[in-house]
């Protein structure tokens, strides 16, 4: 998502090809523009998420909503309901979204209402689903699959048809809920696949943390910049590997000021901080 907001692409017939995650004002897949790509909510409040079709053809997407629990390397495993916590089931029974299903021309741009109805007996506290945006394949024409029969010598035929999908996190917080942060154990890896510098985040208090890693030599030159980056409620600690460009890796000289701040869009306020000497 990367960060924590998941693009996928599946193969029908031929299992899960790929998967990643990453973080962004708005993301694309596919023909599929969705923004925002985080979505909070306040209490028994509401938001939108707006989908645009940049393609040239008419697309239907499917809506659904989905459990995943953020793992300590930042990956995300997928959560089935009867493997849910009770914060979990309680996150699914109060999200409510309209529309489920969706047909988008090209250049057509469409709103998904959110709203959630938190008991009033639940617990304060920071709960979340993820939304799943995924094509529907269109319909193979009777005509078309006749031909494809017949270029097959009129045996079994498998046409593998690539299904495109966003998935984003949907945050609900009941109360006043408060998130630190912390980092620890900067260094810096050379590796054959490249350079990264690896580290700690911590986290402590009742919701998550999320983000921009900012890396800069003692004058205040940025060195590196590594946005989308969260800690989840169910962590207290995960690693993040910021991955290093030949010409970044030259100029880590001295000392390095490590920076942990929000988003330049929601205030840019710093959450943690430490120095490190990457050399």
């Amino acid at each position: 998502m990367l960060h924590p907001y998941r693009l996928t692409s599946t193969l029908l017939g031929a299992g899960v090809l790929a998967a990643s995650s990453w973080s962004a004002p708005a993301a694309a897949q596919g023909d599929l523009l969705v923004a925002p790509t985080r979505v909070i909510v306040s209490g028994a409040g509401s938001s939108e998420v707006v989908l645009s079709n940049i393609g040239n053809t008419a697309a239907t997407y499917r809506i659904s909503l989905e459990l995943r629990r953020m793992e300590a390397d930042g990956n995300f495993k997928e959560v089935t309901e009867t493997e849910a916590t009770p914060a979990e089931k309680a996150a699914l029974e109060m999200v409510r979204h309209a529309p489920r299903r969706i047909t988008l021309m090209p250049g057509q741009p469409q709103a998904v209402r959110i709203s959630a109805r938190p008991a009033p007996e639940l617990p304060d506290g920071e709960y979340r689903v993820h939304m799943s945006f995924r094509a529907v394949p269109p319909a193979v024409a009777p005509e078309d699959a006749a031909r494809e029969a017949a270029a097959a010598g009129g045996g079994l035929t498998i046409k593998l048809t690539p299904v495109y999908g966003i998935t984003i996190p949907v945050f609900v917080r009941k109360g006043n809920l408060e998130g630190k942060a912390g980092i620890a154990n900067a260094q810096l890896v050379r590796s054959p696949a490249g350079a990264y510098v690896e580290l700690d985040m911590t986290r402590s208090g009742q919701r998550s943390v999320y983000g921009e890693l900012i890396g800069k030599s003692p004058s205040g030159e940025v060195l590196f910049n590594m946005r989308g980056v969260a800690v989840y409620a169910e962590l207290t600690r995960r690693s993040v590997r910021v991955p290093i460009a030949s010409d970044q890796l030259a100029r880590l000289r001295g000392p390095v000021r490590i920076e942990y701040r929000e988003l330049p869009e929601n205030g840019g306020q710093l959450l943690a901080d430490t120095t490190a000497n990457l050399n």
